[in-house]
């Protein structure tokens, strides 16, 4: 078993000192991010501004698109809010016949207690 551990252990010893020395053969050298770049070459820092560049734009495209979903939503779901307020007083009132009832007067109101108008 230890056989076993310590053969896997050699192999990717061994293969991090191939990569490692390919890497110093070429020129190349370690970015903070684990890339290995040639600064020689424009290629590769080309390339990171326009990966930068294109990440930054479709990230805010889809931040525009969920952001006005979203607003979509709630607008939508205001239109369609069933909920209402309303605050009920008694009036009394005196009928032709001579007798007095109560009658129910309703008033909605907003979030607040006042009276909407409606």
């Amino acid at each position: 078993m230890t056989e076993q551990i310590t053969m896997k252990t050699t192999t990717l010893v061994a293969a991090g000192m191939i990569i490692l020395a390919g890497v110093v053969a070429t020129g190349c050298t370690m970015k903070r991010d684990g890339r290995a770049v040639n600064p020689r070459q424009p290629g590769p820092v080309i390339g990171t501004g326009v990966g930068l560049a294109a990440g930054a734009v479709v990230g805010n495209v889809a931040g525009a698109v969920v952001g006005a979903g979203e607003g979509f939503a709630v607008a939508t779901g205001s239109a369609f809010n069933a909920d209402r307020q309303v605050v009920r007083t008694w009036r009394t009132e005196t009928t032709s016949d001579g007798r007095t009832i109560q009658v129910p007067v309703d008033i909605e109101v907003d979030e607040y207690g006042r009276p909407t108008g409606r």
